[in-house]
């Protein structure tokens, strides 16, 4: 039996590795299968077949000849299914529908008033449906739901706390596969933006980044060796705590001078209500004016800039990241205060540490959240390649 059983592991394996030679190098043949992964053609040829049969690859027809008969070139049926990640936002959520490459297919938005977690998972429920109805035709449909949160989620997908939201201890998993079935992943949305910016955005040739989800508070998901690090208890990247200035500004967790009380988007918004307390402020105000020469708006994202750029040298001396990705919300403040920011981290780190770091936005804009978690059901229904549109 355990004979039987090692042969059936190693052609699982074998078929995850065909699959993934197919995702990764598309258009290509079985032959250039055989001679990338180094198994041989008759075995390619019949993984290929299952392959197939499920729905997961199909042939194009034939490629370039190299003397002998043409070969037929295979590709990742990217319609075989469809996924559907959520970001969970103070303000509102984000749900985007995806093929199984993380093209969006379709997006919609929903404003957040009540945080209530019975409120917001009949909002996710709505969003879900009404994203999930007249799907183009595939073979597996829906084939899993990711969702981000703005807080603690342990190793077990239970959401610890979100104070944000004024969430503890909530199962979110619990409450949702009643209706959508246990393909459901629930993590941390700045981790969920690292996956996201490191499939599909700007750190796609990056093996070890950090992504700085930047909004109400600062968060970070990290990227060692191409892989999450999650931390012993799956709570890492909870860099917005970082003290930075003894005597600051009071943050909610109860610490004093925590980063992002002086570099988040509720640290600029807090700052202009001072500079304008008879106008109700945003973000995207204070960028218009800013853009048409406003001073006072040009100070505020200058001293915002700096002060980002006081933990981000902290981040560049301690890890010595190869990238680092600004998302969310303050992402879409980009050139208005990059100037500030990268002055401040080239005072500040050291010359060794920054000299291979390189500082960028969010190419996935405000949906690297929402991507990323996307693909966390994709990656768990492709991980099982014996899957068969019986199933």
């Amino acid at each position: 039996m355990k004979i039987t059983g090692d042969q059936q592991l190693i052609k699982k394996m074998n078929k995850t590795i065909v699959l993934d030679t197919i995702r990764q190098r598309q258009p290509l043949s079985r032959a250039d299968i055989s001679a990338a992964i180094g198994l041989n053609k008759a075995t390619v040829s019949s993984l290929v077949s299952e392959l197939i049969d499920s729905r997961l690859v199909t042939e194009i027809g034939p490629g370039e000849s190299s003397g002998g008969r043409k070969p037929t070139l295979l590709l990742f049926n990217k319609q075989a299914g469809f996924a559907i990640g959520v970001d969970i936002r103070v303000s509102d959520l984000l749900a985007v529908l995806v093929d199984l490459e993380g093209n969006v297919i379709r997006e919609k938005s929903v404003p957040l008033e009540d945080f209530a977690p019975e409120n917001v998972m009949d909002q996710i429920r709505k969003t879900i449906r009404q994203l999930s109805r007249k799907l183009p035709e595939s073979p597996y449909g829906i084939v899993g739901i990711g969702i981000g949160v703005p807080g603690l989620v342990d190793e077990k997908s239970h959401v610890v706390s979100a104070p944000n939201l004024g969430w503890n201890q909530i199962d979110l998993l619990k409450l949702l596969s009643p209706d959508f079935g246990s393909n459901i992943h629930i993590d941390n949305e700045a981790n969920a933006g690292a996956i996201g910016e490191k499939l599909f955005g700007a750190g796609i040739d990056s093996q070890n980044l950090i992504y700085l989800s930047i909004g109400i508070g600062i968060g970070a998901g990290i990227i060692v060796g191409g892989e999450l690090y999650r931390g012993v208890s799956n709570f890492s990247g909870e860099v917005g705590h970082m003290t930075i200035a003894e005597d600051g500004p009071l943050c909610r967790c109860g610490n004093r001078g925590c980063w992002e009380t002086l570099a988040s988007e509720k640290a600029l918004l807090d700052q202009a209500a001072q500079e304008w307390p008879e106008s109700s402020v945003e973000l995207e105000d204070i960028l218009e004016v800013a853009r048409s020469g406003n001073s006072t708006a040009i100070e505020l994202l200058n001293r915002i800039g700096s002060q980002l750029g006081v933990g981000l040298a902290n981040l560049v001396n301690i890890l010595n990241p190869e990238l680092i990705v600004i998302g969310n919300r303050l992402s879409i403040a980009g050139g208005l205060l990059q100037d500030s920011m990268l002055r401040t981290i080239e005072e500040r780190s050291l010359s060794y540490h920054r000299n291979k770091t390189h500082v960028d936005f969010a190419k996935l804009g405000i949906r690297s959240t929402a991507l990323g978690a996307a693909s966390l059901p994709i990656t768990s229904f492709l991980a099982d390649p014996d899957i068969s549109v019986e199933s």
